[in-house]
């Protein structure tokens, strides 16, 4: 069994580690190592793991590219046991649980074991502010397209070594959270969650910030694009037209009020007006969106031509919608609702269109 802990300005920790690790395992007779894969950073870990003379704890300095994620899935390929656990350096998770999480990981019904927070009988210490239980909560729901796990942002793994082959090459994390990485690329079905206490880190400084978060959500992002393909990048399209509706809707009214202010009695006058600006800035802002997020990986070609060329398209994405709503809504007359539920069809049917018209013409080519 060989333990896999990715490191950063953690030799504070480490004697901690070593030392509950070993009298954890030492009553179950097991044989085990300790693989340390450190992003170098001159805390001086090498000379505590060397002081520590245990031919069974392995320091590994990596090379670029650095990362927690990145960390995890070298030392999953270096270690040498046929069972491997990954968890934090912080002991933050219980060296204690890892027995039990290895006899989870034997059994022949289970692909993947999580050392679980929130399963029955697990515990979080009771110092967590709202906002991190609310932040821990809302990062569970975003892994919920791909896993019904209680805690898949756990970071306390274990799992067989031939599970690796069902990801073969494709393994690519982004930030921290490479078991997530992992349920999905290795599509594991029957996962197992072991309960534990999940500790507040003692020494050293955590590196969870801002920025790890922003990655969390770019990893959640490539993991739907790779899942679920074409259907996932027309989702992000949705979300940002959503934004633009938001747009349309505050452009409408502060234009409507400045024409109000300066003048403008007609209401007619001021939604033939209005009405233009809006629609005219919530494309723009869709069309930018778009650019940069939904479709990211394809081709820069002139943005002048690209920009007419998407107003174009999502004009005649609106006759459409028109359409649609209007066919519908004569035909369902007597039906309850049935405007309203026309009226969501040419929705619908409007941005679709939009989506195949700006996939095709706008921003098709792949980049080299």
């Amino acid at each position: 069994m060989s333990i896999v802990v990715p490191t950063y300005k953690e030799a504070l920790n480490v004697p901690g580690l070593v030392k509950r690790i070993e009298e954890a395992m030492a009553p179950t007779g097991r044989k085990f190592d300790l693989w340390l894969m450190d992003d170098p950073s001159g805390d001086g870990v090498e000379r505590v793991v060397a002081e520590m003379k245990l031919d069974w704890v392995h320091l590994v300095t990596r090379h670029p590219p650095r990362g927690l994620g990145y960390a995890v899935v070298e030392g999953l390929r270096t270690a040498k046991g046929e069972l491997l656990v990954v968890m934090d350096a912080d002991l933050s998770h219980p060296p204690e649980r890892i027995p039990a999480m290895v006899e989870a990981a034997e059994r022949t019904d289970a692909d993947f074991v999580i050392g679980s927070r929130y399963a029955k009988g697990g515990t979080i210490a009771g110092d967590w502010s709202l906002f991190r239980h609310l932040n821990s909560r809302i990062a569970t729901l975003l892994a919920r397209p791909f896993t019904r796990a209680a805690d898949p942002m756990s970071g306390f793994l274990a799992m067989k070594r031939d599970l690796l082959g069902k990801a073969a090459a494709e393994l690519d994390p982004i930030g921290y959270k490479i078991g997530l990485e992992l349920i999905v690329k290795c599509r594991c079905r029957r996962i197992v969650e072991v309960p534990i206490h999940f500790s507040d880190r003692t020494l050293g400084n955590s590196k969870m910030g801002l920025a790890e978060q922003i990655r969390y959500v770019v990893h959640v992002r490539r993991l739907a694009r790779w899942k679920f393909g074409e259907l996932a990048r027309m989702v992000e399209f949705g979300v940002v037209g959503g934004t633009g509706v938001v747009v349309n809707l505050l452009a409408l009214t502060l234009a409507n009020d400045a024409l109000l202010r300066i003048g403008m009695e007609s209401q007619k006058a001021r939604l033939n007006t209005a009405v233009p600006i809006a629609v005219l800035l919530s494309m723009t802002t869709n069309f930018f969106l778009n650019r940069v997020f939904t479709f990211a990986d394809k081709r820069r070609r002139h943005l002048g031509r690209e920009y007419l060329t998407f107003v174009a398209v999502c004009l005649v994405g609106g006759v459409v919608n028109w359409w649609v709503t209007t066919k519908l809504a004569m035909q369902w007359t007597a039906v309850t609702l049935g405007l309203q539920a026309a009226a969501v069809c040419g929705v619908l049917a409007g941005m679709l269109f939009n989506y195949i018209g700006s996939r095709a013409a706008i921003f098709r080519t792949v980049r080299d």
